[in-house]
C-alpha cells in the first residue's frame, strides 16, 4: 500500500504534534516571574486533562504546577482583588520535529476561594503565546480576573480547574479538571472591615450639678486639629446645650459645656456636624439636680444611688495555639482567656472592647498580624440593663477590631463574659520554633 499524499502526511503531523504539546501543558516543573504584587507559591497538584477526541489520545493524568498572585494581600470589605492564575512552564517538549506557530492558545479557568469566603473567580489568558520549536519546551500561561471581598478574614485562594483553546487547523478544547479538589493553597488575603475601630473616649470633670452649671469634658483619641461638638442628651435626644472645642496635636482635648436642661442624662462629644457613633464618644453620664423648692410642712427624703465604673478582668493572661507542621502550615488555633466585662457606671453609655496584635516573631522570621482571626462571642448575665453583641468574626491584625460590644441606651449597665475562637494562619514554609505576639484589649 502506497505512502498517504504529502498534504495529508502534513496535515496529520501538524494534528499530532498540536495535541501533544497541548496535552504535555499538565506536566509542569519550571518557575515563571510573578505579576506585580503579591506573589503565591507554586503548588503541585494532580490534574486530569482529556485531549481532543480527534487527537486519538488517551487522558493524561498527571501533575500542575501552579501559583495565584494578587494585587492586594490585604484589602478591605469593597474592594475589588485582580487575581492571576499562573501554570508554570514544565520541563516537556513539543514531541515533534515540527514547530508550532505563536498566538494559538487561549486559556481560561478559575480559582477557588475559601476561608471567610467561598466560590470560584473565573480567570482568562490572552491569546498570545510564543513559537514551540521541534521538540522545544511548551510556555508557560497566565489567566487574570477579580472577584469583589465580601467578609473580613483569611481568604485562601487555590488554583483550580482549566481549559486550554487551541485555533490552529481547527478550534479544539483541552479541558484539565483537579483531580482531588480543592488543589493546595497557593495564596491568602487578610480582608478588614471597611470601618475602622472607634476609639475616641470622653470624662467628666463631675457626675452631676445645678441646671446652668459648667462641667469640664475631657477627650482623648480624636482627630488631631478637629473641630469637636460637645451637647447633652436626653435619652437618645440632643439638647440645646452645646459647645466646641478643638483636638490637639495628639487627638485630645479638654473644654467647659454649660447645661441647662433639666432632662439631661449624658453628654457626648462628636466630630463633624452631626452624632455619629464612629466619629463621637459618649454619652458620659450627667444628672441635673433637683432644686425644686420643699412645700411647707413636707420634709424631703433623699437617698444616693453611687455611680461604679467599666471595667474588665482576665481569666489568664496567655494563650497556646496548636502547632503546624513546617512545609504545610495552616491554622493554628485556640481559644482567648475569658473575659469578664462590668459596667457599673448607670447612665446611658454604651461600651466598646476591642483588640490589636502584634506581629509573632521567632527565630528569624516573622508572622504578619494579619494573619490572626477571631470569631467573637459574648453572653450577657441575666438581670443585666443592657445586652452585648459579639463583633466580627475575621482578621485582628495591627489597626484592631471589635471584639464586643453594648449599645447607649437611656439605662445601660450589666456583666458580660467574652470570648472568641483565634485562628493564626502560618504560612507553610514558617522557619520551625516558638512565635509570639501580644493582643492587647482596649475597653472603652
Amino acid at each position: 500500500m502506497g505512502s498517504p499524499p504529502r498534504s495529508r502526511r502534513s496535515r496529520r503531523w501538524r494534528l499530532v504534534s498540536l495535541f501533544g504539546a497541548t496535552a504535555l501543558a499538565v506536566t509542569a516543573g519550571g518557575a515563571l516571574a510573578c505579576p506585580a504584587g503579591a506573589a503565591g507559591t507554586n503548588v503541585d497538584f494532580a490534574t486530569h486533562c482529556i485531549p481532543p477526541a480527534v487527537a486519538g489520545l488517551p487522558p493524561i493524568d498527571g501533575t500542575t504546577t501552579a501559583s495565584v498572585s494578587v494585587d492586594d494581600a490585604t484589602p478591605k470589605v469593597g474592594d475589588t482583588v485582580t487575581v492571576t492564575y499562573t501554570v508554570v512552564t514544565p520541563a516537556a517538549n513539543n514531541p515533534t520535529a515540527l514547530a508550532l506557530p505563536a498566538d494559538i492558545m487561549t486559556p481560561t479557568g478559575k480559582v477557588t476561594l475559601g476561608g471567610a469566603q467561598s466560590g470560584d473567580v473565573t480567570v482568562t489568558g490572552p491569546k498570545k503565546n510564543d513559537p514551540v520549536p521541534g521538540y522545544g519546551t511548551f510556555p508557560s500561561f497566565s489567566m487574570t480576573g477579580t472577584f469583589t471581598v465580601t467578609s473580613p478574614g483569611a481568604i485562601t485562594l487555590s488554583p483550580g480547574d482549566y481549559n486550554i483553546h487551541t485555533s490552529y487547523i481547527l478550534e479544539l478544547d483541552t479541558p484539565c479538571t483537579v483531580t482531588n479538589p480543592p488543589a493546595p493553597v497557593s495564596q491568602t488575603v487578610t480582608a478588614t472591615d471597611s470601618t475602622p475601630v472607634n476609639n475616641r473616649a470622653i470624662s467628666l470633670s463631675s457626675a452631676s450639678g445645678n441646671a446652668g452649671d459648667s462641667v469640664t469634658v475631657s477627650g482623648r483619641n480624636f482627630t488631631p486639629g478637629a473641630a469637636v461638638t460637645l451637647a447633652g442628651r436626653s435619652g437618645s435626644s440632643q439638647t440645646a446645650d452645646t459647645a466646641t472645642a478643638t483636638a490637639g496635636s495628639d487627638g485630645s482635648f479638654s473644654a467647659p459645656i454649660t447645661v441647662n436642661d433639666k432632662t439631661t442624662t449624658g453628654i457626648v462629644a462628636y466630630e463633624g456636624s452631626a452624632w455619629s457613633d464612629t466619629a463621637g464618644a459618649g454619652p458620659a453620664a450627667y444628672v441635673v439636680n433637683d432644686t425644686t423648692p420643699v412645700p411647707d410642712g413636707s420634709q424631703k427624703l433623699t437617698t444616693t444611688v453611687k455611680a461604679g465604673t467599666l471595667s474588665m478582668s482576665q481569666a489568664g493572661d496567655s494563650v497556646a495555639l496548636s502547632a503546624v507542621d513546617f512545609g504545610q502550615g495552616g491554622a493554628s488555633t485556640g481559644a482567648l482567656q475569658t473575659v469578664t466585662v462590668k459596667d457599673f457606671r448607670g447612665g446611658p453609655a454604651g461600651w466598646s472592647l476591642t483588640g490589636k496584635v502584634t506581629d509573632f516573631t521567632g527565630p528569624g522570621a516573622k508572622i504578619d498580624a494579619g494573619k490572626l482571626s477571631w470569631t467573637p462571642s459574648c453572653a450577657t448575665k441575666a438581670g443585666s440593663p443592657s445586652t452585648c453583641a459579639a463583633g466580627s468574626a475575621g482578621a485582628v491584625g495591627g489597626s484592631g477590631a471589635t471584639l464586643a460590644s453594648a449599645p447607649d441606651s437611656t439605662v445601660t449597665g450589666g456583666e458580660f463574659t467574652v470570648g472568641a475562637g483565634l485562628s493564626l494562619d502560618v504560612p507553610a514554609f514558617t522557619p520551625p520554633g516558638s512565635y509570639s505576639g501580644v493582643l492587647t484589649l482596649t475597653l472603652s
